[in-house]
């Protein structure tokens, strides 16, 4: 309720103010290149969200919403140029679905003062608050997801991983890399035996790694993959009769891209997500009513609550709120990138807000403090069934293993703040 009159008010303030400009939001998108098949859905959610908005509400908080698209290619350096072509265009928040490019961007929406959303990848440690100021990873990170895999493997093992064999199937680059430290010290605290088996980009080759795989014998696997390399590894798996039900993916490994090419030999794969599946959610019969339906999607259409629609459409909602938030801190409509930032730093997701907004149940609850900007760390587990082609919720969304993660956030976070001489905040 307190919303509403808030956003009542802001539009009672358009209404007898000046006209106002657009709340903007750069796409750093990716629809060319090996990892296309996962940039083009989350860009088109991200996309259809706004015009959601924008068609249904006349925008955010009156304030019409526009979505600038820059092309990446998924190349860092094409990243950056993207970001320094589009931050002055009034830019409130970056997503830039890159390890690469969000290591890059790190300084430089610093110095610049405009936010950056890494929800799920990016630095881990940029969960610290304290030290990276302008850099949010809520609701979880890499970090998180390796714990959820282990959880859910001490859940289906009674609570003993004594003596089992993990395999971690990585792209061998940042972003593969960065689950390591975690299941290294995960696996001195349950005793399972973890071994590290890189795939190089794009990941179109990967025998020499099965045939490891399959002299090896790992109970489990787990993958860190992207794109074209997620669907070659599980037909990999498949190929060596690997059992789906033990091979579980983070959630860039979990996606229809990923299962479908493999048919019915992918049923039973797992993923852990930080948020729902599916499209039986009311905000999406708004989508076609007043985005498909008037020929103002982002893509065909067709894409609508698939995995990595649903991740991107999430990731607008959370920017959405994040400028609602703002608006009513500042009792300003036409927000800037300053303000943006007291936005997502005073965020607070509630079940009954999404509700509210036709998304019940799509993600965690969870507010954002000065010191946490990594949110709850929860998620849940998805399986694939292959003859429904459905990803379906197999458990709640549960707690990761915190007494392990937080100490490595503030090691990496506190010596970064010690190489770059930046003084802690929050205090």
């Amino acid at each position: 309720m307190k919303m509403k009159l808030a956003t009542m008010a802001l539009g009672a303030l358009m209404a007898a103010g000046p006209v106002m400009a657009d709340l903007v939001f750069p796409d750093l998108s990716y629809r060319t290149g090996p990892y296309a098949a996962g940039g083009i859905p989350f860009s088109d959610g991200y996309n259809d969200y706004f015009t959601l908005l924008n068609e249904r509400d006349g925008g955010i908080g009156g304030v019409k919403a526009r979505v600038i698209e820059c092309e990446t290619g998924y190349n860092t350096e094409k990243g950056v140029e993207c970001y320094e072509a589009t931050k002055g265009e009034g830019a409130l928040v970056y997503q830039p679905l890159s390890t690469g490019i969000t290591y890059q961007l790190i300084p430089k929406v610093t110095a610049d003062g405009i936010a950056l959303h890494t929800m799920g990848y990016g630095r881990t440690s940029a969960a610290n608050g304290k030290v990276f100021s302008n850099v949010f990873n809520y609701p979880a990170n890499y970090w998180n997801g390796a714990s959820l895999v282990v959880n859910h493997l001490l859940e289906i093992n009674g609570g003993d991983l004594g003596g089992k064999k993990i395999a971690l199937v990585y792209h061998n680059s940042a972003y593969g890399k960065e689950p390591i430290r975690t299941l290294e010290e995960l696996s001195k605290k349950h005793g399972f035996d973890l071994s590290l088996i890189p795939v190089d980009h794009p990941g179109q080759e990967q025998k020499s790694q099965w045939l490891q795989i399959r002299r090896e014998r790992p109970d489990y696997v787990t993958m860190w993959g992207w794109g074209v390399m997620n669907q070659v590894a599980i037909q990999e798996a498949a190929n060596i009769r690997f059992p789906m039900e033990n091979f579980i993916g983070v959630w860039w490994s979990g996606s229809e891209n990923d299962v479908l090419p493999a048919g019915t030999a992918a049923n039973g794969y797992k993923a852990v997500t930080f948020h729902n599946v599916g499209s039986d959610f009311p905000v999406f019969d708004d989508v076609q009513a007043h985005v498909v339906d008037k020929g103002l999607a982002a893509g065909a259409g067709d894409q609508i609550g698939t995995a990595l629609y649903n991740r991107g459409f999430y990731a607008a909602m959370l920017a959405a709120e994040a400028v609602r938030t703002a608006q009513e801190i500042h009792g300003v409509a036409d927000i800037n990138a300053a303000m943006m930032l007291d936005g997502m730093e005073a965020l607070e997701i509630t079940e009954d807000r999404m509700a509210e907004l036709g998304m019940p149940n799509f993600g965690p609850s969870f507010k954002v403090s000065c010191e946490n900007h990594g949110g709850p760390g929860t998620g849940a587990m998805a399986q694939w069934d292959a003859s429904a082609k459905t990803w379906s919720l197999i458990s709640d969304f549960n707690a990761s293993d915190m007494e392990v993660i937080q100490p490595l956030i503030d090691a990496d976070s506190n010596a970064y703040a010690a190489e770059n001489n930046i003084a802690t905040r929050c205090n």
